[in-house]
């Protein structure tokens, strides 16, 4: 073999063996990236610069992680106090109040919609099913977030969120109830992760 088919061979191969590379430490960087990003928004709630610095007491919630640690520790205590009945009227209270000023409510209730379909009690992602939105023999993977749109003038219509491929938004759509087919044997996480990395997912 001459040099010059040598060195092709060579740069083929060191090509081949950067993107097999890349395969195996792109998913671990980008996870790892994510929870680094994750913890340090979270641990950086805590308001350390405003703490003295001759505390003796308080210079501890300085180091790393202590913040974090500090605001998992409220998001259970206010789950734990919610649940009882004379705090969770207190927090229905400020719901309510939340929900009736005016402009605060349609950037709070947009945002406790969208927590609630995902972790609330009324999840609404839960539901995957196959739709036909362009053409008869054309699906598309969605989830039932309103099996009735007849408030729209919409009888015999569901709503369906059809996300997109590599990337967190995506489209409701108003269609037949007809055109709409549920995925019995689908878990809802498998057939999002199937949708958002663009059908690549094995299912199952």
């Amino acid at each position: 073999m001459s040099p010059k088919l040598q060195m092709k061979a060579i740069a083929a191969r060191l090509l081949r063996y950067f993107f097999q590379g890349l395969l195996i430490l792109a998913p671990i960087g980008i996870t790892a990236f994510t929870i680094y990003w994750a913890f340090v928004t979270i641990d950086n709630l805590l308001p350390t610069a405003l703490i003295p610095e001759d505390a003796m007491v308080l210079k501890y919630l300085r180091y790393k992680g202590v913040g974090f640690v500090l605001v998992l520790l409220l998001i259970v205590g206010v789950g734990y106090l919610s649940s009882s009945f004379i705090v969770g009227r207190i927090f229905d209270m400020f719901d309510r109040l939340m929900e009736r000023t005016p402009f605060i409510k349609y950037i709070y209730t947009s945002v406790k919609d969208v927590f609630d379909a995902f972790v609330g009690e009324k999840k609404k992602f839960d539901h995957p099913v196959l739709v036909q939105l362009y053409g008869l023999d054309v699906w598309e993977m969605g989830f039932i977030t309103q099996p009735d749109v007849s408030h729209f003038g919409l009888e015999g219509y569901m709503a369906v969120y059809v996300p997109h491929a590599y990337a967190i938004t995506g489209k409701v759509f108003m269609v037949p109830k007809d055109r709409v087919k549920a995925l019995e044997n689908v878990s809802a996480g498998e057939a999002m992760k199937f949708a958002v990395s663009g059908g690549v997912t094995t299912i199952g």
